[in-house]
């Protein structure tokens, strides 16, 4: 036997072996650090006014572009129309954060509770906040439901309900990509020093307070680090701030007087 033949086959397989091994956990932590759309997708125009106004993006951007469409439902009960429900008795804040215990300590009390998702991003010192989720898993931002807590008790609620209506015209498009969508954002809308904290596809439409059928739109939600939100058409790409929406809800129910 030539061994010196053998042994020269020996390093050469351990050596492609470690080179095989090196890539595959190459490919492992590109996944895990960086599994969503690469910023450089963004045009040099956009990535050029990011730089100059010192806008970050500290969110994970979504690299898919799903086919969907609008989605179309009646408010069961006037929008809004109610107060604060109060809860007797009150019940631990700590449930919230288990889906679980959540629907054990209030799922016969909430109507339709197993449909809401709690938001983090938008809990504020008063109310925890959830949004109601459509058939395809996703949110529709403004339909929400609001535990108020005290004490670290939850001590009332306010839900919007809902009630999905099938349109037989249902038309399904590809969204545009996140980073696409981004780009008029930044360009147009984002003073300095904007951060981008969470951007996320979900369904979002000026609504109103009244008996007809509503329609939410396909839309990018994105969350800035001070508080500020803006919805992004997923098919057209218009900018929305969320005053805007407030202020067509405003008139809806001027209308509706």
């Amino acid at each position: 036997m030539d061994w010196g033949r053998a042994k020269s086959v020996l390093i050469f397989s351990f050596l492609v072996l470690n080179v095989l091994l090196g890539y595959q956990l190459w490919l492992n932590v590109r996944d895990q650090v960086n599994p969503n759309v690469d910023l450089t997708a963004l045009p040099e125009d956009t990535l050029r006014i990011m730089q100059e106004k010192g806008i970050t993006i500290t969110a994970s951007v979504p690299g898919g572009t799903p086919r969907m469409g609008d989605l179309q439902f009646r408010f069961d009960g006037r929008r809004g129309a109610s107060d604060k429900i109060p809860l007797d008795p009150q019940v631990d804040s700590r449930i919230v954060f288990s889906e679980r215990e959540l629907v054990e300590g209030l799922g016969n009390i909430i109507t339709d509770l197993e449909l809401y998702r709690f938001d983090p991003a938008l809990q504020t010192d008063e109310a925890f906040v959830f949004t109601r989720i459509a058939a395809d898993g996703r949110p529709i931002f403004d339909v929400k439901l609001e535990l108020y807590y005290s004490n670290q008790k939850i001590v009332a609620y306010r839900q919007d309900r809902i009630e999905p209506v099938i349109s037989e015209d249902y038309e399904r498009q590809t969204v545009l990509p996140a980073s696409k969508a981004l780009a008029p954002l930044i360009d147009n809308y984002l003073q300095p020093g904007a951060v981008i904290k969470e951007i996320q596809l979900g369904y979002h439409g000026q609504l109103f307070n009244t008996d007809d059928i509503q329609a939410a739109e396909p839309s990018w939600r994105v969350l800035l680090e001070d508080g500020s939100v803006y919805y992004i058409n997923a098919i057209s790409g218009a900018v929305a701030t969320e005053q805007d929406a407030a202020a067509a809800e405003t008139d809806g129910k001027a209308d509706g007087v």
